[in-house]
């Protein structure tokens, strides 16, 4: 973790749930007990269907609610695109841009992120972008420069610590059940700041919130929280478990 940065446990719930499913998030809030309010933030990421109906079933709980994706259009003829002031209308704080699954399946540049990071800077979401290198740059020796460059090209250059969270997610872990060694995740995470202070000066970058997310789980929370520069986590599988996703923000504190 890093000193005086409130760590920040954000659940992506991907394409999964259903009404029936709002369930979950009701757990997480009964189990986001006082002590926890105190040392954590929680976010969940439910699909778009579900955005305002968890937000409305979250009400009073502080447990913050976000998007998935937003348009980098603030509106018009983009048949089955959401936009971020759709996101913040629904209750939304937060909206991940970037995920690996949008640049991979989806083709996203880092300039399509960075537009999207804008877009929702514009409508007052606070973007968490994603960055992260595949097996083959891990293997090359790649890794680094692959994030950094995803950085630079992501990254709003006006960008606030306020109104910023990035995600470190490497692809060749998310859904695997493999990880980085801690070792490698203080690695990454400290040039991610590094990098963060080369594009919005070192003060802006020591206050922003730096995530790790790629097969967290209750098992290894505690090690992964540990890591220097480890500001909380983006859970993917584990958020749709309650208990599960509750344990991993227990490791934050």
């Amino acid at each position: 973790m890093t000193r005086n940065i409130r760590p920040l446990v954000a659940g992506n719930w991907k394409m999964n749930g259903l009404k029936a499913d709002l369930a979950i998030a009701v757990e997480v809030a009964k189990g986001y007990d006082t002590a926890l309010k105190a040392v954590v933030d929680l976010a969940v990421c439910p699909p778009a269907t579900l955005l305002y109906t968890t937000t409305a079933a979250l009400i009073g709980s502080r447990i913050a609610t976000g998007g998935q994706d937003c348009s980098s259009n603030a509106g018009g003829a983009f048949t089955g695109e959401v936009s971020a002031a759709m996101l913040a209308d629904s209750g939304a704080s937060f909206a991940i841009v970037g995920h690996s699954e949008r640049r991979t399946l989806h083709g996203e540049t880092n300039a399509i992120v960075k537009a999207k990071a804008q877009a929702a800077r514009d409508a007052l979401l606070v973007p968490i972008i994603c960055v992260g290198e595949t097996k083959d740059e891990r293997e090359a020796g790649k890794a680094l420069a692959i994030v950094k460059k995803q950085l630079r090209g992501s990254v709003p250059e006006d960008s606030t610590a306020a109104g910023l969270v990035i995600a470190y997610e490497p692809v060749w872990a998310i859904g695997t059940g493999l990880t980085p060694t801690a070792a490698d995740v203080a690695e990454m995470h400290e040039a991610i700041r590094t990098e963060l202070g080369r594009l919005l000066g070192k003060g802006v970058a020591a206050s922003v919130r730096l995530l790790y997310g790629g097969s967290v789980k209750p098992s290894n929370a505690a090690e992964l929280m540990n890591v220097a520069h480890v500001d909380g986590a983006l859970v993917g599988g584990a958020s749709l478990k309650a208990e599960d996703f509750l344990a991993i923000a227990r490791a934050c504190a």
